[in-house]
């Protein structure tokens, strides 16, 4: 893995950690959400749940705890989601994994126009690449994602940079802009 000079290291290491959470669970599953909170801040709030966890370490301060949220509504793609979200104050950051089929560059120009022929095509095409993309964002303006391909499914594979999908960076982004005291829809926890 190459690393960058602009790298958050808590970010990046929240993002891994999250990616290799998704891995022991295999492929073809749905698109999560998580909430990234400041540790220290969930040891010092909720010590209880931070002890709970193994967060009540010294050595956890300055680090980022992700904390999957409810399953997204049935039948809806993440995207279509990730307007409608606002993060209460507490929540530093947030993370979303997903599973996407990935064109070569030489198939631009080709993909239909409409949703469900522009799916078959890419399923159809000999050089796609299935894709776990892990991407998240902090109210700072860090960003991370890591991305392992189904074809190359080892931890040593795993590709990581702070601008690998920049569209679902932009919408995770906007999650973050105007928050405010309410929890996300129905995750009040």
């Amino acid at each position: 893995m190459d690393y960058e000079l602009d790298v958050d290291p808590a970010l990046a290491t929240a993002v891994l950690e999250v990616e290799r959470h998704h891995s022991r669970s295999g492929w073809d599953q749905p698109a999560r959400l998580y909430a990234l909170v400041d540790t220290g801040q969930l040891v010092e709030q909720e010590p209880a749940l931070a002890a709970q966890l193994g967060l009540d370490s010294p050595r956890e301060r300055g680090s980022l705890t992700p904390i999957e949220q409810e399953e997204l509504p049935e039948g809806q793609e993440l995207e279509e989601v990730l307007p409608g979200i606002v993060w209460p104050d507490m929540v530093v950051g947030c993370a979303a994994v997903v599973e996407r089929l990935v064109l070569p560059p030489a198939a631009d120009g080709q993909v239909p126009e409409d949703r469900d022929a522009a799916i078959e095509f890419a399923r159809d095409h000999p050089d796609a690449e299935e894709v776990r993309i892990v991407a998240a964002v902090t109210r700072h303006g860090a960003a991370y994602c890591a991305l392992r391909m189904r074809s190359e499914d080892n931890d040593m594979a795993v590709m990581g940079g702070t601008d690998l999908v920049p569209a679902l960076i932009e919408l995770l982004r906007g999650t973050l802009d105007e928050a405010d005291d309410e929890p996300m829809g129905g995750n009040d926890e």
